[in-house]
């Protein structure tokens, strides 16, 4: 681990760890693997894997899939990815880094890689897109800490009670706003996005008031705000009314570490507000992306798309059955009409014209510049950007 990062802020307590109160929040497809979870780590904060579709990073494994039909042996080379990805992030990091593998409650295999982010010695399991009432249960024996993502206190209420049932408090727990966060949004529908029932203020004070009530020491379940986060002074802020912590997601996408394609980094720095789309996903909910080729032309079809789909189409285009409802492959004309294994991927590659690049809504703390890890976290902890010599930005997308 490299020299502490010096900060006023207080350190997070997290399963009996003093970590940097910052989490950099899962990203896939293969977007944040082992480079850039290493990278965080090593400066004492959490580092994420995103478990989904790593194979893509181990071009000996794409080789042996490539004719793969078979769905338990394309689940199989996820396996042994993730497995890599852990084991090359703890190598860099070291034994006392903090690595968490990030796993969504919609894939259709979301146990396996559970268990296996276990074995392969991950420090925690963070999940989002649902419930994970029973994370509990998947990982017992294992001393791994267990963090659900949720948006409002019904959920935090719920989960809870299903936990406490079980002898079991989450380790911590993100609360990411559908309104600001990247990729897959915690609300329903796309009417429900910007609710003022999500606003971090509200959440943080009705999930300690309901903490209070089911006799739970605030500070036993530290709170991690998510999404549109991106200076010192709102960290400050939002500790300062009961959180212990943040997570961010786009900011440490366009890190000079991050494991995604160079222009994957560059289509999320370059875009502006305008660029940046809210729609439904395949996956049935919500989701954030920038605007770029491929979105454009689905959108122009969305309507003609959703009035063809029908539950007689069947069939996984990538013959992964990666989720467990997939709009695409159900015909649910509420889900999004694609494929998005395959889109998220062409984004992962840096495919600009075929890819979709999941991106949060705020700007970004550098702007345009791609910086390294360090910069980032002593930007967001200090308050005071490190001196950088910007790099020429070329613009990719229209």
């Amino acid at each position: 681990m490299t020299s502490v990062i010096a900060s006023c802020l207080p350190k997070l307590n997290l399963r009996g760890r003093s970590l940097l109160p910052i989490f950099q929040g899962g990203m896939g497809v293969a977007i944040s693997a082992h480079k850039l979870a290493s990278a965080v780590a090593r400066e004492g904060a959490v580092g994420t894997i995103a478990s989904v579709d790593l194979r893509h990073l181990h071009p000996d494994i794409m080789s042996r899939l490539r004719r793969c039909r078979d769905t338990h042996t394309m689940l199989d080379g996820n396996l042994e990815a993730l497995d890599r990805e852990v084991k090359a992030a703890r190598a860099i990091a070291g034994p006392a880094a903090f690595i968490a593998v990030n796993v969504m409650r919609a894939l259709n295999h979301y146990a396996d890689f559970v268990r296996q982010a276990c074995v392969s010695g991950a420090n925690a399991i963070v999940m989002g897109a649902g419930l994970p009432l029973d994370l509990p249960e998947l990982t017992q024996g294992h001393d791994v800490a267990l963090i659900p993502i949720l948006s409002e206190e019904r959920g935090i209420e719920v989960l809870l009670r299903k936990w406490m049932r079980k002898g079991r408090l989450p380790d911590a727990v993100i609360i990411e706003h559908p309104g600001h966060a990247g990729g897959h949004l915690g609300a329903p529908r796309l009417a429900d996005v910007d609710s003022p029932r999500f606003d971090f203020r509200h959440v943080l004070k009705e999930a300690l008031a309901l903490f209070k009530k089911l006799g739970v020491a605030a500070e036993r379940i530290p709170l991690i705000p998510a999404g549109g986060i991106g200076s010192f002074r709102a960290i400050r802020d939002l500790l300062d009314h009961g959180a212990s912590g943040v997570q961010l997601g786009t900011a440490f996408a366009v890190t000079e570490e991050c494991d995604a394609h160079p222009n994957f980094k560059r289509v999320l720095a370059e875009a502006r507000g305008e660029d940046i789309v809210t729609f439904m996903s395949a996956a049935g909910l919500p989701a954030r992306a920038v605007l770029t080729p491929w979105l454009k032309r689905y959108l122009a079809r969305e309507t003609v798309l959703k009035a063809r789909a029908t539950d007689r189409c069947g069939g996984c285009a990538s013959r992964l059955e990666c989720l467990s409802h997939c709009g695409f492959k159900d015909g649910n004309p509420e889900a999004g009409q694609f494929c998005i294994e395959t889109q998220l991927a062409a984004a992962a590659k840096g495919n600009v014209e075929q890819g979709l690049f999941f991106r949060g809504g705020a700007p970004l703390p550098f702007g345009r510049e791609i910086r390294p890890v360090r910069d980032l976290l002593e930007y967001l902890l200090t308050g005071v950007a490190p001196s950088h010599a910007p790099r020429p930005a070329v613009s990719l997308i229209a």
